[in-house]
């Protein structure tokens, strides 16, 4: 059986430099029947836990260490043994979150996660923070882009540790070259494609944000 992407919405805080927001985040699952993985669990271990099923957990993947895409992670990785991934550039972020629970292993552009049949390229794509990372699926059409790239432009580069001609620049190199048709599946909210977001790169960039 072919790999599979799900999704799964689970709703909680996001929490950076004083504030705090109520936020829902994509949690997506890549695999099959017998091993799956997971891209950035957010808020709700139980949720997340019964979506797995059950299956293998190959690794908890996280694009980046805001603390609403990160901090279902230990629990699931309690009850599940699998690895938490996580680029070193973003420890800075994640000790905020969970100062007493370090990430099990690194991820590092061009590095390659293998699943259900299936190989996830990890793009350094920073930016949004400093060790986000996107994974990219050709087989399966598809790459996340946590919080880099979503439907309309640009993830938020207003708080500490982000930078936007960083990420105009991570998205230019990096995932506008992938092909037209790739599908974009983002941290929050909706889909959308490398195709429908190219041409907005020059307004992003006027814009300034």
């Amino acid at each position: 059986m072919a790999a599979r992407i799900e999704q799964l919405v689970t709703s909680g805080e996001f929490s950076l430099d004083g504030g705090t927001w109520q936020v829902d985040n994509n949690v997506w699952l890549v695999g099959d029947d017998h091993e799956v993985i997971v891209i950035d669990a957010a808020h709700d271990a139980d949720a997340i836990a019964a979506a797995v099923a059950g299956r293998t957990l190959v690794a908890i993947v996280s694009t980046h260490a805001h603390n609403d895409h990160i901090d279902a992670a230990p629990e699931l990785a309690a009850r599940t043994g699998a690895p938490i991934l996580l680029h070193p550039d973003d420890q800075v972020l994640w000790d905020q979150t969970h100062p007493d629970r370090k990430p099990d292993g690194a991820l590092a552009d061009g590095g390659q996660l293998a699943v259900a049949g299936t190989t996830l390229t990890v793009l350094h794509t920073p930016g949004h923070s400093p060790g986000a990372v996107s994974l990219y699926a050709p087989e399966l059409g598809t790459v996340f882009t946590g919080d880099t790239l979503f439907a309309g432009g640009p993830g938020a580069t207003g708080r500490s540790f982000s930078d936007f001609p960083t990420i105009v620049d991570s998205i230019r190199e990096r995932l506008l070259t992938l092909p037209a048709e790739t599908v974009v599946r983002t941290g929050h909210g909706d889909s959308t494609t490398v195709g429908a977001e190219a041409p907005h790169l020059a307004e992003w960039i006027a814009r300034g944000h």
